[in-house]
């Protein structure tokens, strides 16, 4: 699920007020909204900053029909804005700014945004990840109307219909065979001559009748206008163009985790995403991730709600263990 707030490291210094708060999170998908709700009841004051995407992926998803307590599914951003009125029913903060700028050597961190500049006991970041994109015309405007970088949240909608997944590799294979439960026909159309799957995909996918496959070919254009109608594409061999018939385009080339922001600060591993423990904790005490900034696998509003809760959690044994160590009878044992 994508939680867009993060704003290129080289904006301009901050020379707003500044605002000393216990728990900052970076973030309002379910990861964030879910820290935030924790957070919240622990009493600790959240202050949350939406960044560009309010609600992140799942604000964009038409329904969702996979999360415990909707039997009868709910749209995605009817499904953000519960989240976030919990969470501000126990008190959470919720500020419609961006980080810009982060520096986690200092404590407390100090983290700058387009208004303000705040100094953070404890740091959550659930910036999301980003589905990347083919960049082509009508995929933008049929987002949500046929074009899909979820098979999990949407393909149900597909039954008895026919759908495309774009992509050769582990995700996009996985995906089109989920796809296979809902879908006529689920054709695979991939840039290369073979697939980037691992073996044991590769030969579920080959061995599965409803799935086809068209080689050394990119997509050139989504068309429909409220609805996707057809693909037209391109052969990277030979040049020459087509125009293909489907109800559904699912997009499976890759995730970018947004996290730019803490290059040379937080470990992340070779992808970009942000190495944590069980415990949701980074490599800097103090801070924590969650979401799909810390999730190459799952990717799930579930999985991000659950991480989310984690490290509120973790956030709060934290400032307890702060509290402690400065604590004047604490300070009387080391210093009799």
């Amino acid at each position: 699920m994508m939680d867009l707030n993060i704003e290129p490291t080289h904006s301009q210094p901050n020379q707003n007020e500044e605002k000393h708060v216990k728990v900052l999170i970076l973030g309002t998908g379910p990861a964030g909204l879910s820290a935030a709700l924790y957070a919240a009841r622990a009493e600790l004051s959240p202050v949350v900053l939406t960044g560009m995407q309010h609600g992140g992926q799942v604000s964009l998803t038409y329904i969702v029909e996979n999360y415990p307590g909707f039997p009868d599914g709910v749209s995605g951003t009817e499904m953000t804005e519960l989240f976030q009125k919990q969470a501000e029913k126990f008190g959470a903060i919720l500020e419609y700014d961006t980080a810009t700028r982060v520096n986690l050597s200092q404590r407390p961190f100090r983290v700058e945004t387009y208004n303000t500049t705040y100094l953070a006991d404890t740091l959550i970041v659930t910036t999301g990840a980003t589905p990347r994109h083919l960049e082509i015309p009508g995929e933008r405007e049929l987002t949500g109307r046929g074009v899909s970088y979820c098979a999990t949240c949407d393909g149900w909608f597909f039954k008895g219909k026919e759908v495309v997944v774009v992509g050769g590799g582990d995700s996009a294979v996985e995906e089109a065979i989920f796809l296979t439960r809902f879908a006529n026909t689920v054709t695979i159309v991939h840039r290369r001559d073979e697939l980037r799957a691992g073996a044991i995909l590769q030969e579920r996918a080959f061995g599965n009748p409803k799935i086809k496959f068209i080689w050394d070919s990119v997509l050139t254009e989504i068309v429909g206008k409220d609805a996707v109608k057809s693909i037209r594409i391109k052969n990277v061999q030979s040049g020459a163009e087509q125009e293909f018939q489907t109800d559904g385009v699912f997009i499976f080339i890759g995730h970018t985790p947004n996290t730019e922001l803490f290059d040379g600060q937080l470990e992340m591993d070779s992808a970009g995403y942000i190495v944590t423990d069980k415990l949701m904790h980074t490599n800097i005490p103090g801070v924590f991730a969650a979401g799909e900034a810390a999730d190459p696998v799952y990717r799930q509003v579930v999985t991000s709600a659950g991480m989310g809760a984690a490290a509120a959690i973790q956030a709060n044994h934290y400032l307890d263990d702060l509290a402690a160590d400065t604590s004047p009878n604490k300070a009387a044992l080391k210093h009799p």
